[in-house]
């Protein structure tokens, strides 16, 4: 079966917003200056304690460890949750894998209702945007 194409869609653009737009790094979070960066929009959320974004951006400038591949899918599953939480989909499973010593690539396989499994490569996405 092949999903519509509308939800996949959806899908992606939650995907990548969530992903990609930068969370508010927690008071105990290691960051390089005293800027904790961060979505203005979760300054009043619609719900309490609901934020938009990941925190990935946290390891822009750390060493690639197997450390930081575990903090890699843990930003990526705290980001993307929410999905699971607003019933958008059943399961979601992070994938991490070191390419070269300095590159980690993320891929995200998300579980709808039906039990259709819906891959997105975060790298490719890009490719495309920069691409046009």
């Amino acid at each position: 079966m092949i999903i519509e194409g509308s939800l996949q869609a959806s899908l992606l653009r939650s995907v990548v917003i969530s992903l990609f737009t930068w969370r508010r790094a927690e008071a105990d979070d290691p960051f390089d200056d005293a800027e904790r960066y961060g979505w203005w929009g979760d300054t009043y959320p619609a719900q309490a304690n609901d934020r938009i974004g990941s925190r990935l951006w946290l390891l822009r400038r750390v060493r690639l460890t197997a450390q930081t591949r575990r903090d890699a899918e843990f930003y990526a599953r705290e980001a993307l949750d929410w999905l699971i939480e607003d019933g958008q989909v059943k399961h979601i499973n992070i994938l991490t894998e070191q390419v070269q010593s300095n590159r980690l690539n993320l891929g995200v396989e998300l579980v709808v209702s039906d039990g259709q499994l819906v891959r997105f490569n975060p790298s490719e996405q890009w490719q495309v945007i920069y691409a046009v």
